[in-house]
């Protein structure tokens, strides 16, 4: 062992020096204070601004694809537009198009590679915390082909987590060509997820946060700044890519008084329950799919199933849904049908993605958990009439809230709604959601819908960034 993996594995978090690497680097020649940035870590980081440019135009096409699909299947024509399945005049023949849809990705699991089922991120974890950061060269075109089909089929999900999953998978292509470290292959896996999560959304503050707080487990110069050059490449490259549209139109939120800060806080408190449920949820939902006794390539045909039959009756709930966001966003989306959409969306999504379809998580749920902050308020003024809460203020403090509860990415959770918003008057009531929904989520759940499944295959996924100093010298 080199000197300086002696030194990396003394400061890798969960890595305690009881383990025998203290002795070792006792007596090994380490520098004792070492530079924060050295030429390594400009190399990598050198890489990650030409990972960016790459993946910039990869996130347009994958999004391109997911709208040639949609329009083929349900419209019957050319275009690469992204549309929402709801306008199709298909009738009852929309429930086989996600079946069929999902019937080309459990083939594709089947014969292509099993890691493409999912939403992604855990699988990247996973790859972190056990292969060194090596994702198999194949993951790089498969998942965003798959994800495309199930999504483009009418699959209940967003492009983010597969636009990660990507991003992630050619970060550690270009780590396995060339010659680098583990930690630094790792950190071009977070950066090519940060890339392609901020070509989609424009949000590169939340995404280098969501790369820190999901992929790579510490927060050292030497990660996060390449990290954040890649992130500001893709978002200087994106206007020529995507246009300078933002992804949602949200009007201007007021600043929120002390009362309604009290308001959004116990609003986080139930979104923190209500995330627990989905994690849970989900789990169980995957843990019955076990127990078909048919091969689990036919498990996402079950899935679309129950998609199209959502569909039916809600079709919005189809696709990913940016659309349906920002109908929740605009405080118009309300009452009975908006609790039956959340109800609907949320079954539709679950049994899609317990199956092992492919498809991401981050659009879903700021979906229903954008609806349930907007029901929370409801009840609120309803009980309490004179209470000072906006609706809208609540659906983004719920869709927010909801996904810093399941994920535990709390401070990512927090900036992906104020970067959508370009509001910071949304920063105060973002903090008190999420914060309660935190905490309730952290104190019921040992896991999150992201470590849930590694937690199940014995692996430990580190949360807690704390130091592991050396006594100093006398």
């Amino acid at each position: 062992m080199s000197n300086h993996d002696l030194q990396n594995a003394s400061t890798t978090p969960g890595l305690p020096l009881s383990l025998g690497i203290g002795p070792l680097l006792e007596k090994a020649d380490v520098e004792k204070h070492p530079r924060a940035l050295d030429r390594r870590s400009l190399m990598v980081a050198a890489l990650c601004v030409g990972l960016a440019v790459a993946m910039t135009p990869i996130a347009r096409c994958l999004m391109g694809l997911i709208g040639l699909i949609t329009n083929l299947v349900f419209y019957g024509r050319v275009s690469f537009d992204l549309v929402s399945p709801a306008g199709t005049g298909l009738g009852v023949a929309l429930v086989a198009v996600p079946v069929l849809g999902s019937i080309v990705v459990g083939l594709m699991a089947r014969f292509g590679s099993k890691a493409i089922r999912g939403h992604g991120i855990p699988e990247a974890m996973e790859q972190i915390l056990t292969n060194d950061s090596r994702i198999p060269v194949r993951m790089t075109f498969l998942k965003p082909l798959s994800a495309a089909i199930a999504i483009g089929t009418g699959g209940p999900f967003g492009a983010e987590g597969p636009i990660i999953a990507t991003g992630g998978a050619l970060g550690s292509l270009i780590g396995q060509l060339i010659h680098v470290t583990a930690h630094e292959r790792k950190v071009l896996l977070a950066a090519g997820a940060a890339a392609g999560m901020t070509a989609i959304f424009g949000t590169p503050f939340s995404a280098v946060l969501l790369a820190i707080e999901l992929l790579v487990f510490e927060f050292r110069p030497r990660s996060f700044i390449p990290v954040t050059l890649a992130a500001l490449t893709a978002i200087m490259l994106r206007p020529l890519v995507f246009g300078t549209e933002p992804v949602f139109h949200i009007a201007a939120l007021a600043a929120a008084s002390p009362a309604a800060l009290i308001s959004y806080g116990l609003e986080g408190v139930v979104m923190g329950l209500f995330a627990v449920l989905i994690a849970k949820s989900t789990y169980v939902i995957e843990d019955l799919f076990e127990h078909l006794p048919i091969h689990w390539m036919w498990w996402p045909a079950i899935g679309g199933l129950c998609v199209g039959l959502v569909g039916l009756v809600s079709p919005h709930t189809m696709g990913v849904g940016y659309d349906n966001i920002e109908r929740i966003l605009s405080g118009r989306f309300v009452g009975t049908a908006l609790m039956v959409f959340c109800l609907l969306k949320f079954v539709s999504w679950a049994v899609a993605l317990g199956s092992g379809t492919s498809g991401g998580t981050l659009a879903p749920i700021f979906t229903v958990g954008g609806s349930l902050g907007v029901m929370i308020a409801e009840a609120f003024k309803w009980a309490l009439p004179g209470m000072d809460i906006d609706i809208r203020m609540a659906a983004l403090v719920g869709m927010a809230a909801c996904f810093a509860g399941a994920s535990r990415a709390f401070f990512a959770s927090v900036l992906f709604a104020l970067e959508i918003t370009g509001q910071f008057n949304t920063l105060l009531p973002l903090l008190a959601g999420c914060c309660t929904a935190f905490m309730v989520s952290a104190f019921l759940m040992k896991t999150t819908i992201m470590t849930e499944k590694l937690a199940r295959r014995g692996h430990h996924v580190p949360s807690d960034y704390v130091p592991h100093p050396r006594p100093a010298e006398t």
